[in-house]
């Protein structure tokens, strides 16, 4: 087992994706840069807590697992300027004993764990700063032992965050079966770093977990598929380097979306968004794509950015969309055609999320049918559409059941995206052109041999999300105010001075103000042009 390493990486240049343009005249020059913002900008903290209230982990319990450092480092200290909690929110686990004293006999202080727990839950730049209690784990006893002897030591932390990777490639397919059927058996979501060049390691390569990556890359990050069967990892990237420190960050996401399910901000079942998978599920699909994002087929995601760049507050905004059932259900025979559904009536929203059950026969393909009609005030700007359907490997099953999604136009009846890896228990569709029309998302579970068939039932989590983004123009006294939705999240204003080819766009230095859901900016009166579009701010 090896830490990985803590050095910090620089920050790179962002990309941009115009979606509307606007052409004014300004009394003076727009102040322009390129500073990028802080990491709680870029993952949609400082937005979320902004806008909502309360969302910080409350009532959700941790675990952060840590390889030693050096003789028995491995704990987190309380008092640490990265951590600033009270000794009782801790319990610490090492060789099957456990503290809830500091400084106690099982170990000693661990400046990557302090490092990795301030990002996680520390006071003051933790993302989920208020979690009910953290039990800290020395990884070898945990790894070794508990994992795969199926241990849960009634702690009830079902978010486990892992900092840590193992570089023995041959421990890959067992560790990844106990981690499997510890998480399927309790219910428990790892979120693990890929590690730090090479291929993606142990314990991150596991089925049901959350493999992450570093987007700050400058020093590598472990890179996806995996070598076993060439499954999709890393799931998804934070930007924080290495990978130590991006990990927390999802961590952290995740602890705020099962505390966000728990309290009924995604409806009256509160059960369905405490699944792992759903977690999972809303936290892949939130995630913002680079511009250089690709998932070079049959893979769902990229072998870099997995679903691409953390985004909770675009997850938190999927989740409060509610569970919406599918519209219709029908069976064909195994690989038979399964066009678009005739069904009438649509999914009641175009952001949002369900936990459901499919159940088929090994001779035929069962279909859930989620039909959608994809249009609003936008006109003829182009939607983007993103979803992801996660489904576990079963406990004490090696093997999983395959399932595909489908996206086809009802009206035309033709296949506009689909993901059909056979290998991976994700899938995931992302089209960011889409017209506005009527679709049929398509959940399918094939029948047809071991390959393909486990069980004849399987539960999935699914996550989806279809907009269309404008500016807004307003005349306004001395000029005019421009504005944008703050939901989706990620956009923000450039400028240029001619729309001459080659169009050099510029962030402007102008802090939107947030008022009643929309981002406003003001921008003073004509002398001279300049052109306005939106981009989506990410730093590949």
């Amino acid at each position: 087992m090896r830490m990985v390493p803590s050095a910090p990486r620089p920050a790179a240049a962002r990309t941009a994706a115009a979606l509307a343009i606007i052409a004014l005249f300004l009394s003076a020059p727009v102040v322009f840069s390129q500073a990028l913002p802080d990491y709680f900008d870029i993952i949609g903290v400082n937005l979320l807590r902004a806008t909502t209230t309360n969302l910080d982990g409350s009532g959700v319990r941790v675990a952060q697992v840590e390889a030693q450092e050096g003789s028995g480092q491995f704990e987190v200290t309380p008092a640490n300027t990265n951590i600033n909690l009270p000794v009782s929110d801790f319990t610490w686990y090492s060789a099957g004993s456990s503290a809830t004293t500091f400084p106690n006999s099982l170990g000693t202080d661990s400046p990557h764990s302090d490092a990795v727990g301030g990002y996680f839950y520390g006071l003051p730049d933790g993302v989920s700063t208020n979690v009910a209690h953290i039990d800290n784990f020395e990884a070898g006893d945990y790894y070794e032992t508990r994992v795969p002897d199926l241990n849960d030591p009634d702690t009830n932390a079902r978010v486990v965050n892992q900092s840590f990777d193992d570089t023995d490639v041959s421990d890959q397919n067992p560790y990844d079966q106990y981690y499997d059927n510890y998480a399927a058996k309790f219910n428990v979501l790892f979120i693990t770093g890929v590690g730090d060049g090479g291929h993606v390691m142990p314990p991150s390569t596991c089925y049901n977990g959350i493999g992450v990556s570093a987007y700050y890359n400058t020093n590598g990050t472990s890179i996806g598929p995996t070598v076993d069967n060439g499954r999709a990892k890393p799931d998804i990237t934070a930007p924080q380097a290495p990978t130590s420190y991006s990990t927390p960050l999802v961590s952290g996401a995740a602890a705020i979306l099962l505390e966000a399910g728990s309290r009924g901000d995604g409806g009256s079942d509160t059960n369905s968004p405490r699944d792992a998978r759903t977690l999972k599920a809303l936290l892949l699909n939130g995630a913002i794509k680079p511009a250089t994002w690709s998932n070079p087929s049959p893979s769902p995601l990229d072998p870099l950015f997995g679903a691409g760049i953390l985004d909770v507050f675009e997850s938190y905004h999927q989740l409060l969309g509610g569970k919406h059932g599918c519209i219709a259900t029908t069976t064909v025979a195994t690989n038979a055609a399964h066009p678009p559904t005739g069904a009438t009536g649509n999914v009641s929203v175009l952001s949002g999320w369900d936990f459901n059950a499919i159940t088929n026969s090994a001779t035929t393909d069962v279909i859930n049918h989620y039909c959608f009609g994809v249009t609003n005030s936008a006109q003829s700007t182009p939607f983007t559409g993103t979803i992801t359907l996660v489904w576990n490997r079963q406990y004490s099953h090696s093997t999983i059941n395959n399932l595909d999604l489908f996206l086809y136009d009802m009206n035309s009846g033709s296949l506009i995206a689909s993901s059909t890896s056979q290998v991976d228990n994700v899938e995931h569709i992302y089209v960011p052109q889409l017209p506005a029309g009527r679709y049929d998302l398509e959940v399918l579970k094939h029948g047809g041999g071991a390959a393909n068939f486990t069980t004849a039932s399987e539960t999935y989590a699914l996550a989806f999300e279809f907009f269309a983004m404008q500016l807004t123009v307003t005349p306004s006294p001395g000029g005019v105010t421009v504005s944008w939705p703050i939901y989706p999240d990620g956009f923000y204003l450039e400028s240029a001075p001619s729309l001459t080819p080659p169009i050099a766009w510029w962030g402007t230095g102008i802090t939107p103000t947030v008022t009643n859901g929309s981002n406003y900016v003001f921008l003073s009166s004509a002398s001279g042009p300049q052109f306005f579009q939106l981009y989506r701010f990410r730093n590949p």
